[in-house]
């Protein structure tokens, strides 16, 4: 019986270097990663909010999710992932021709060297077309700049928020991109970064902390009450964000191998344990468990874990979990209220704490914990190893340090750069009158038909339903409408 024609190497469509089961996790795996900001964090933002905010929220999300993509293609994922331009950034240029997208997939500078120019390992070369990759890799670029998003929600003028995507998306993530995955100078001096703990939540966490302070706070009375509008939406929201992970850390070797599968388990293993770290934090404090609380502590461990979750041992990733739902626990619940600076710049969903002190720990904890064994299968530097397990694993530490530090610094000042240049041309935040209304002054749009939280009814906005057997509602602050003459 004749074969499938899907399965006959000689056609075009398959050739001889495409793995099909590596091309499907790959794309299975950026699939997961995009159902995380799309729709998962546009859901977890919109009911995260103040009623008045959810149309806002999940608008910044939604159109960061696009513009994202079409910069990336057009210019960002070879500044990222192409030709070595500086030691920190690639040569832009466009992913978009069949010849470029249909070739094998390859990480052009991810060659690595020994001190007297011999080649260690050579470049990455998954099995699979760019195609797959190029798209695999915007994923990560969307999810970083919706992460940072959440800093600055509930004031940030949507016009400037338009402008600072694509701006920052070129100026900063590329550099952090390109420094650690590659092939730029961290990449050659053996800094770890399995999935993105440096690339997106510590640099996503200071620039989020870096945007809210040159954007101003909120008004005073959101920051004193701004309760969810929808608890159980927002866990719907972040199940897609826990779930997704799976693809975030498990697609990150590039292949459907064994530290795919040790990534995976090791994502949730630290998750739960942070989850439930947090959650006990906030009874034994607090008298009670917070829903809010657990979702923090799930996005802490997520985050923790993320620079080396193929890379230590699940025990490991029990006490990297331990300490992602504690230690920021500790900077957002007691640091935070004790700091002046901390509680005079307005970040909104307090992504410092679940984002860069969560990245920043998971980063030094993989210099702590990084598995000698398991860093074999993956790492292009030999003998890569944590510090507990000896040899050069205090080096290891150093690195990850050091590589923390340009990451923060480089953060904090194209951020401040970007904004102090965009704020030359449109106000970064949004006039008073907004402030007051809400989505519906923004927007024109509100997410639901409920009693108003702030909005203003405008008459000449709106029709009768019927002539002659319609009043305006005299509730001024009311739901928008008309009431019905029975």
């Amino acid at each position: 019986m004749a074969s499938n024609l899907a399965y006959q190497e000689h056609l075009p469509a398959a050739p001889g270097w495409l793995n099909k089961g590596d091309n499907a996790w790959q794309l299975t795996a950026a699939t997961l990663v995009g159902l995380q900001s799309m729709p998962g964090l546009v859901i977890l933002y919109a009911s995260i909010v103040k009623k008045k905010w959810a149309v806002n929220s999940a608008f910044m999300a939604l159109y960061a999710f696009a513009a994202v993509l079409i910069c990336w293609v057009l210019l960002c994922y070879r500044m990222a992932f192409g030709e070595e331009l500086l030691p920190f950034w690639g040569k832009g240029a466009p992913a978009l021709g069949q010849k470029f997208l249909t070739k094998r997939a390859i990480v052009t500078e991810t060659v690595h060297r020994f001190d007297n120019g011999t080649v260690e390992s050579p470049a990455e070369e998954p099995f699979y077309p760019m195609a797959s990759l190029v798209y695999f890799q915007f994923t990560f670029a969307a999810i970083t700049l919706i992460l940072l998003a959440g800093s600055v929600l509930g004031r940030m003028n949507i016009k400037a928020w338009m402008a600072f995507v694509p701006l920052w998306l070129i100026f900063s993530y590329t550099v952090g991109a390109f420094s650690l995955w590659g092939g730029g100078f961290l990449y050659q001096w053996g800094v770890i970064d399995y999935s993105g703990g440096y690339v997106i939540h510590l640099s996503s966490g200071i620039s989020g902390l870096t945007a809210a302070y040159w954007v101003g706070p909120r008004l005073k009375s959101d920051r004193e009450r701004f309760p969810p509008n929808n608890v159980l939406l927002m866990l719907a929201g972040a199940g897609l964000l826990w779930m997704g992970w799976s693809g975030f850390n498990g697609g990150a070797p590039y292949a459907a191998n064994i530290t795919s599968s040790i990534a995976v388990l090791n994502t949730n293993i630290s998750a739960a344990t942070s989850l439930l770290v947090w959650t006990t934090l906030d009874v034994i404090f607090f008298g009670r468990p917070s829903v809010i609380g657990a979702v923090q502590g799930m996005m802490t461990g997520l985050a923790c874990i993320t620079p080396g979750a193929g890379l230590v041992q699940s025990w490991a990733a029990i006490v990297m979990g331990m300490l992602a739902g504690s230690i920021p626990w500790v900077t957002m619940m007691i640091l935070h209220k004790k700091s002046r600076f901390l509680q005079e710049v307005d970040d909104t969903l307090g992504v410092f704490h679940t984002h860069a002190v969560a990245g920043l720990l998971g980063g030094l904890l993989t210099g702590l914990f990084a598995e000698p064994s398991l860093c074999r299968l993956l790492l292009p530097v030999t003998d890569s190893r944590g510090a507990f397990y000896g040899g050069t694993g205090g080096a290891q530490f150093l690195k990850q340090l050091v590589a923390a530090t340009f990451i923060i610094g480089w953060n904090l000042v194209s951020t401040t750069i970007i904004l102090l240049v965009i704020r030359l041309f449109i106000p970064l935040r949004m006039p008073e009158e907004h402030l007051e209304i809400g989505d519906d002054a923004v927007h024109g749009e509100e997410a639901y038909a409920l009693w108003g939280d702030g909005e203003k009814y405008d008459p000449t906005r709106h029709g009768s339903l019927q002539s002659g057997n319609t009043t305006v509602s005299p509730y001024v602050n009311g739901a928008r409408g008309v009431t019905i003459n029975l």
